[in-house]
């Protein structure tokens, strides 16, 4: 079954929300408007405001309120991206050139910054502090993740840690929000909201985890980029780190550089799938993956709550 199937029944507020971010994102600056009409229109599953509208299944749902969270959370999103392949010095994201490659990274900065502010901005309709608390805290966290990976770059020496943190505030964190402030919105009770939270940090730690082994075996078509990039771009994810546990392995590995030849990258791909790091990033990424779904069995039973679970199984063992 496909994502989107898995919840059709949310295909009207979905449409809503759509809706709304392109409301959201106009400018009077001709050029901000376009770049971040770029961004909108690269597309994107809408993980994050998904999340927000199923978690406030379980309380007072009023799509009114809840589609102001959702395209908040999908803005701040957004911005993270443009900001990212900024920082990242990349092309190509969806098979589509970034903002900073029609453009320039100066147009990319502003047009991030400009995207973040609406998300903050249209946040102010809700009047839980306790949600803007929970925000605030995820991005403080989120941008620390952002400096510690340009910190982290070529950095072979990291260990598993290092990358469980670094992914942490990249990506688990902001699902778990999505979680938790939906239900907040929702007024859903304290223990409810404070397990989706929860559910949502382990759901992100294996999406995440899936991501970048899907960098190593996925296709370029499928990638929409070059396989291997986050390598070629410093970027030591959990199959080059269990992969350099082998002394011959990590001789290969740390001449990576980021003017390297196509073939050359692709011989430490190659390398790398024959490790059996591939095998042992995906036991982690299931590791969490189970994680994510016994906090699901402490929920009350909806139909939020089997989508949930039909959603983390997706997202958490996609094509390997």
């Amino acid at each position: 079954m496909k994502l989107k199937m898995m919840y059709s029944f949310l295909n009207s507020d979905i449409n809503i929300i759509e809706k709304k971010l392109e409301e959201t994102i106009q400018a009077d600056s001709l050029l901000l408007k376009q770049a971040s009409m770029h961004t909108l229109q690269a597309g994107g599953k809408r993980i994050r405001p998904v999340f927000v509208l199923l978690a406030g299944k379980f309380g007072h749902y009023d799509i009114n309120v809840m589609k102001n969270v959702a395209v908040a959370l999908e803005l701040i999103h957004m911005a993270s991206l443009v900001h990212d392949d900024v920082i990242d010095d990349a092309d190509l994201r969806r098979g589509q050139p970034t903002v900073k490659a029609k453009w320039d990274n100066k147009i990319a900065m502003y047009t991030g910054d400009f995207v973040f502010a609406l998300a903050l901005e249209l946040m102010t309709n809700l009047e839980r502090a306790e949600a803007h608390k929970i925000l605030a805290d995820t991005i403080v966290e989120v941008t620390v993740g952002e400096i510690q990976q340009i910190r982290d770059k070529y950095r072979f020496n990291q260990n598993l840690r290092d990358y469980l943190r670094r992914i942490k505030r990249k990506t688990a964190l902001l699902i778990a929000a999505s979680c938790q402030i939906g239900a907040i919105a929702a007024d859903v009770d304290e223990a409810i909201h404070k397990k989706l939270y929860r559910f949502g940090y382990y759901v992100g730690m294996s999406f995440q985890i899936t991501d970048d082994i899907l960098d190593f075996v996925a296709t370029e078509e499928e990638l929409g980029k070059p396989a291997g990039s986050d390598l070629l771009q410093g970027n030591i994810t959990a199959p080059a780190l269990f992969a350099l546990e082998n002394a011959a392995n990590r001789i290969e590995i740390e001449k990576v550089h980021e003017k390297m030849e196509s073939a050359d990258i692709q011989r430490i791909i190659t390398l790398i799938k024959q490790s059996g790091a591939i095998e042992k990033s995906v036991k982690l990424s299931d590791h969490y993956l189970s994680k994510a779904l016994a906090i699901l069995e402490e929920l009350p039973a909806n139909k939020a709550k089997k989508t949930l679970k039909d959603i983390a199984r997706f997202i958490g063992r996609r094509k390997y």
